[in-house]
């Protein structure tokens, strides 16, 4: 590489951490719930080997919630909270370097597969900025290691031939992807067999990689087989309990004879119709450039994954891989396959447009804009320093545009999203603490004892071994109700009138003889009760309310 080349590249580096680092602490506006669920069990095991349940290094899965995330990310926090102490900016931190980890190995991802500096640094120089790839490494998420090890593992392999250590290397990020995200435990084996095809030859030969390979992959069917393993895919999954009941609903309401009905509607026909509508919308420009997600904390509402700038140049590279593949090309090939199977584990889903469960597509997009942007620069044949000039300016407009609204207007609009106002509840409970002998919170917002724990930080074997610990199983769920002198009631469950909470345990909380502290939602409180505070949101309207007896 030449010395001209390495600045250009150290300088995306260097963009790439600025993006994910400043004012990491504020934006996204709070820490959400699987945040401080993630930070809160990182810390449990730094402190006494064990997560928030008492599990003694969680290997396979982690409680969590009940929704069983896997546990690599906490053991990448764990060094962070030890150095920086239990808060936003130490947790979130290691996802901002594996954003900028993932810049590196798609420069050399995309330099194995094309051969060209140049696509190889428009490849970095997206990833680094691109929405998709650049929100999503500002906060706790498990697909960031498994985006980073992917496109690790594939530039790995796709310059195995520059040194011997490269390969065994590539499977060994493979099989690293397995124990990250959900996603890749889905797409990691089905992108290997598809290596093992195209490259059977040379791979066969090769002993050390394939063991390496098989020690990720023998234990993982009796994994999957755990039912801790599927409790969330049970859930999300195209054929849950809500298809039937729609598969039903439409044989009883169909004008065709039962047995036709029954042909027509039924679990087959209803998964390939959900999953080919699901499958299609991932590579549409809605998706990519226009409108992006649908879930308001992993993309800007109305606003692509990918910067609107680059959408003919990504269509244009794809169907330039394509002609390389067709041409019997193999490393094109093994893109094209990626390509057509990463949308998947998306595609099997309820939700439509799932940036997360769609990112074992990163960072294909970036590689194949950058084709398609020089596939059309080798098409003009004059004026290309300037059309590449007014491309790198509307390159940076449609980025300053985006953090505009990433910093200001998204910041403040979707506060409520972040479930905003928590650190300020805690912080003011804190404060008064000795004042009160009850303090009761509202589960409105979700899991309120996990953002206590975080906040505080409360001592990991003091909660444990709490006498006043509530804790049950409930609705695939678990639920806690108390500990210490915190109680938390569904936000239904806060009566108009009187001094008794019924807690979801059935636990009666009576503040008839106790001076009581309520966190609540806005005007939602018994008779008589004296307000204290009001937390807002961001954008004005009223998140919480507090009030004493």
């Amino acid at each position: 590489m030449k010395n001209k080349n390495k600045l250009i590249l150290f300088l995306i580096i260097l963009l790439a951490l600025i993006l994910r680092v400043i004012r990491l602490s504020e934006n996204p506006p709070s820490l959400n719930w699987d945040e401080v669920s993630h930070g809160y069990n990182a810390y449990s095991i730094l402190k006494t080997g064990k997560d928030e349940w008492g599990m003694l290094l969680p290997i396979t899965n982690f409680r969590a919630y009940g929704d069983y995330p896997l546990p690599f990310n906490l053991y990448l926090t764990i060094p962070f909270i030890a150095v920086l102490g239990l808060n936003a900016f130490a947790i979130r931190l290691p996802h901002a370097i594996l954003g900028v980890l993932t810049v590196v190995a798609s420069y050399f991802l995309s330099k194995g597969v094309t051969k060209s500096e140049k696509v190889s640094l428009i490849t970095s120089l997206l990833v680094a900025i691109d929405p998709w790839t650049l929100f999503t490494s500002r906060f706790v998420l498990q697909s960031n290691l498994s985006v980073f090890f992917l496109t690790a593992a594939m530039a790995a392999f796709f310059n195995r031939q520059k040194n011997k250590f490269l390969l065994p290397l590539s499977f060994f990020l493979f099989g690293l992807t397995l124990f990250s995200y959900h996603s890749t435990r889905i797409f990691t084996p089905l992108i290997l067999v598809v290596i093992f095809f195209i490259y059977k030859k040379e791979l066969l030969k090769i002993s050390i990689a394939s063991f390496i390979l098989l020690l990720f992959l023998l234990p993982l069917p009796v994994i999957l087989a755990n039912p801790e393993s599927r409790a969330r895919s049970s859930v999300v999954f195209l054929l849950n309990e809500g298809a039937v009941n729609k598969i039903i609903e439409s044989r009883n309401s169909s004008g065709l004879p039962p047995s036709i009905s029954r042909l027509v509607n039924n679990k087959a026909v209803y998964f390939i119709k959900e999953f080919a509508k699901n499958y299609i919308s991932y590579y549409s420009p809605d998706f990519l450039f226009l409108k992006g997600g649908t879930q308001y904390q992993f993309s800007i509402p109305g606003r692509g994954v990918l910067l609107w700038v680059n959408l003919p140049f990504f269509y244009l590279g794809v169907y330039w891989i394509l002609r390389k593949a067709l041409k019997g090309k193999k490393d094109y090939k093994i893109l094209v396959l990626w390509l057509f199977l990463s949308p998947i584990p998306a595609s099997i889903t309820i939700e439509r447009f799932a940036v997360l469960r769609a990112s074992t597509m990163l960072p294909l997009p970036e590689i194949m804009t950058a084709i398609g942007l020089f596939a059309f620069w080798n098409f003009i044949k004059s004026n290309r320093g300037y059309l590449l000039l007014v491309y790198m300016i509307i390159l940076a407009l449609s980025l300053e545009s985006y953090m505009t609204d990433y910093f200001g207007s998204y910041k403040t609009e979707y506060s409520w999203a972040w479930q905003y106002g928590y650190k300020e509840v805690v912080s003011f409970a804190k404060e008064n603490y000795q004042k009160y002998d009850k303090i009761i919170v509202t589960k409105k917002y979700g899991e309120p004892h996990e953002f206590f724990l975080f906040n505080w930080p409360w001592d990991p074997g003091q909660y444990k071994n709490d006498p006043n610990l509530i804790r049950f199983y409930q609705s695939n769920w678990y639920w806690v109700d108390s500990f210490d002198k915190f109680y938390f009631v569904n936000d239904w469950q806060i009566p108009k009138s009187g001094s008794q909470f019924v807690l979801e345990s059935k636990k009666t909380v009576d503040c008839l003889a106790a001076k009581c502290l309520l966190i609540t939602s806005p005007q939602n409180y018994p008779a008589g009760w004296k307000k204290q505070k009001t937390i807002n949101f961001l954008d004005g309207k009223p998140a919480f309310d507090i009030y004493e007896n």
